[in-house]
């Protein structure tokens, strides 16, 4: 990228979301003038993905839809959080994925448990952040610190969580001259 304006859309109108987005063009591609806006699209994937597979598939759909529904950016980010359930326990992770023309970049971030509590919720088709809300009795923490916040006592937020997963995304743009799938 250049020193003209690179015009990012994140599919999402969640601050969190879009937050995390320009933290993580700003460390991948610091002289670039970044203009980020969100928009609401569908992730055409159930509210509450509950594995990897369905969660990069509404990660992707939404970059997809924000592209088609607002032509004329560089960038289109989709971000989406899932669990999924290995043994007894619920693995929390989240897939990015940022198209940019004919190129696409994917990450996910690292994974955490969720405790019992949550993942009961979970497993009888609560969405993560309303259960998150009713055991740790907050409200909207979807749009705040998330679950990695709330369990980590905010050592990692849900911004922070998601910013090397957008970094990760990015590596095909900041290494165009190799080959990626």
């Amino acid at each position: 990228m250049n020193a003209s304006t690179t015009k990012i859309i994140v599919a999402s109108t969640n601050p969190v979301k879009i937050d995390c987005t320009r933290q993580g063009f700003a460390e991948m591609f610091p002289q670039s003038k970044l203009t980020i806006s969100g928009v609401s699209v569908p992730s055409g994937v159930a509210d509450q993905p509950m594995s990897r597979a369905e969660t990069i598939q509404g990660a992707t759909n939404r970059a997809r839809h924000a592209a088609q529904a607002h032509p004329g950016a560089d960038y289109y980010v989709g971000i989406e959080g899932g669990v999924e359930a290995v043994d007894d326990l619920l693995e929390v992770f989240a897939w990015v994925v940022v198209l940019h023309g004919e190129m696409i970049g994917k990450a996910q971030t690292g994974i955490f448990y969720l405790p019992q509590e949550v993942a009961d919720l979970v497993r009888q088709g609560v969405e993560l952040g309303e259960a998150d809300d009713r055991v740790f009795g907050r409200e909207n923490s979807k749009q705040g610190n998330g679950a990695v916040g709330l369990l980590t006592d905010d050592a990692i937020t849900r911004t922070s969580y998601y910013v090397p997963a957008v970094i990760l995304a990015l590596i095909p743009f900041k290494k165009p001259d190799l080959t990626w799938g």
